[in-house]
């Protein structure tokens, strides 16, 4: 083991207990088994905590300007198992590890609620996701990342087919073909390609415009190898390799928070950053007008989404449509290739992190209350569940980009960006997008609140149970968080600036 930038074994033992505490706790979660679960699921709630804690103490270095270098095995010359935390994986890191604590409390309530079968399975499964996605987060190397990446693929099939219903069966089969599939197909070509080219997978951290590829490096060879990365990325959502995700909400509502909002496609969209920023770097990205074609594709998947969640009439579908479009605003900004564009593209990470999981903690606790699923059916769901349906507002705000919540930064921060090269179609899309964002969430407020209750319903509170009280609180505080990210931006923003952020 190598490790750089003056690391005590102190700090290389932290870096390498980010990922492994969440193995740990899935291991425990394990040996308490179904016959002790309250033993279980504070193991779950307590790793959840000491992971987070542990992530956050990294903060101070990174924030300093400093980096965690730390190199495991070398496999072959230039392909390493290497970690390595710098300002991008701290993004990540820290949305990860402090929205794992939200949902371990959530996934209590809703899994005793419905009485859900293999609770054991499940909480096993949520840590190891977790722990796979903190991986990823401190990936220093290309083979690394992938290494990861694939560990998160296996970790959540069994979360997407939870249910073992012929629903549950497709979903989660046809979430394992196309991410499978695409790294097989894709990453791993693009992965040779770079080796062959560059000689290393390691990714260059000596700031984001020179990346690792030479000078001489064949322009199509070099165009080749970043298509296969971005549409190898499935998990990033992008469209047309998009359709795994809304089949994948079969899955019980905390497996929904973890693919859209903690892990999965967070997952996708940083590895497709990282790649952009640190493997290929800005100036060959504008010199090759690969940062504006990408801008233009991911533009059309922020618009068609849109449309297509206006077609759903199933609230979890229509959260997931919203997702696919959301996703893509992280990678735009990242195109644009400016500082201003770069920062609202890598704060959206957290922003929607925040937000997305608000939608879908509310959407949980409205079917465990009222076992609604259909918009059509939320008459009067406000009144009887207003603190669950106010977070939910709140999060729509960010989702549409409405001041002070955080979803208002990030895209004040992309129309800079968009102004910063001049381009009027896409702060055409950004403007055009918020509309349709604010066209499909208000409906669902204005039902909820508006909305007459079906005949026969009572007017009485939802929320005081206590197991539905154990959902609420989880999703009354990211909704919270949201809100202060949008009025205490600076944190984020300091965080980006050591990416070469505005």
């Amino acid at each position: 083991m190598t490790c750089g930038i003056d690391m005590n074994s102190f700090d290389t033992g932290r870096l390498i207990a980010a990922p492994l505490i969440p193995v740990i706790t899935g291991l425990l979660i394990m040996i308490a088994g179904s016959t002790r679960p309250n033993l279980r699921e504070s193991c779950s709630l307590i790793g959840s905590l000491v992971t987070f804690l542990v992530v956050l103490s990294l903060f101070p270095r990174v924030l300093g300007g400093g980096i965690y270098d730390c190199t495991l095995a070398t496999i072959y010359p230039g392909i390493s198992l290497r970690f390595h935390l710098d300002g991008l994986g701290l993004i990540f890191a820290g949305v990860a590890s402090s929205l794992w604590v939200c949902a371990a409390l959530y996934c209590i309530g809703y899994m005793r609620a419905l009485n859900e079968h293999a609770q054991t399975r499940f909480y096993v499964c949520y840590a190891l996701s977790v722990g796979a996605g903190l991986g990823a987060a401190l990936a220093g190397s290309l083979f690394t990342l992938y290494l990861f990446y694939e560990v998160i693929s296996l970790m959540t099939y069994p979360l997407v087919m939870h249910h073992q219903d012929a629903e549950g069966y497709y979903g989660g089969r046809k979430y394992l073909i196309y991410l499978m599939f695409t790294s097989k197909a894709l990453l791993l070509p693009a992965m040779a390609l770079t080796y062959v080219l560059c000689g290393t997978l390691d990714f260059s951290f000596n700031g984001i415009v020179q990346g690792i590829f030479p000078a001489n490096a064949d322009p199509l060879l070099v165009t080749i190898t970043y298509l296969c990365f971005l549409f190898g990325f499935a998990k990033s959502g992008i469209m047309p390799l998009h359709n795994w995700l809304p089949d994948a909400m079969v899955a019980p509502t905390p497996v929904s928070a973890l693919l859209h909002a903690v892990v999965v496609v967070k997952v996708g969209v940083f590895a497709t950053c990282r790649v952009m920023l640190s493997l290929f770097g800005v100036d060959l990205l504008r010199t090759t007008g690969l940062g504006l074609f990408t801008a233009y594709f991911v533009s059309f998947t922020i618009l068609c989404a849109s449309l297509l969640a206006f077609t759903k009439t199933n609230l979890k579908a229509r959260l997931a449509y919203s997702t696919v479009s959301q996703l893509s605003y992280v990678i735009l900004g990242v195109a644009m290739l400016t500082p201003h564009a770069i920062s609202g593209g890598l704060m959206h990470i957290a922003n929607h992190a925040f937000s997305k999981i608000t939608l879908f903690f509310a959407a949980g606790c409205i079917f465990v209350a009222s076992g609604k699923k259909e918009i059509p059916e939320l008459g009067g769901i406000g009144r009887r569940m207003p603190f669950t349906m106010a977070a939910f507002g709140l999060a729509s705000l960010s989702m549409i980009g409405v001041p002070p919540v955080s979803g208002f930064v990030s895209k004040w921060y992309l129309a800079l960006g968009a102004m910063d090269i001049h381009n009027s179609l896409i702060l055409t899309v950004l403007v055009v997008s918020s509309l349709l964002n604010a066209g499909y969430f208000a409906p669902i407020f204005l039902t909820a609140f508006f909305g007459d209750a079906p005949t026969g319903e009572g007017g009485g509170s939802l929320e005081k149970a206590p197991l539905v009280l154990l959902m609420v609180v989880p999703l009354v505080v990211t909704s919270i968080i949201s809100v202060l990210l949008g009025i205490c931006p600076e944190l984020l923003l300091s965080i980006t600036h050591l990416m070469g952020g505005s």
